[in-house]
């Protein structure tokens, strides 16, 4: 089976992009293929922001990503440098930049492009949405 990197682009609100990437790691871990990690970059990184507060009747894509990543041990990594831009923060973050607050928590990590590179060297294709 395939090794895969799932890259997420756009937001996960007013978008399927994020919510479509997510059923499609799901289909191919199911397959038996190997996620090797999932990228969030650009507005992809605001799926990973864990103060989202969807209605009660709406998808939690946040949660579900959550999930995902603790269910099957896939790393969930955000582009640092995109994050930040978009105030989507660690609690690293947070302190080195002396903010009392932060939005980003485990099972999703910050990492840069160079992590990108690296998982691709790793992986059959890179799957981008």
């Amino acid at each position: 089976m395939s090794k895969l990197i799932i890259q997420v682009n756009q937001a996960g609100y007013g978008q399927g992009s994020s919510y479509q990437a997510l059923q499609f790691t799901k289909a191919a871990i199911d397959a038996g293929h190997e996620v090797v990690k999932v990228f969030f970059y650009q507005d992809g990184v605001l799926s990973t922001n864990h103060l989202q507060s969807p209605a009660s009747d709406e998808f939690a894509l946040y949660q579900a990503w959550r999930e995902l990543g603790q269910t099957h041990q896939v790393p969930l990594v955000n582009c640092v440098s995109a994050a930040l831009r978009r105030g989507v923060l660690s609690a690293a973050e947070s302190a080195e930049n002396q903010l009392q607050h932060w939005n980003l928590e485990p099972p999703f990590q910050m990492g840069g492009l160079g992590e990108l590179v690296t998982g691709i060297e790793q992986a059959d294709r890179v799957i981008c949405f």
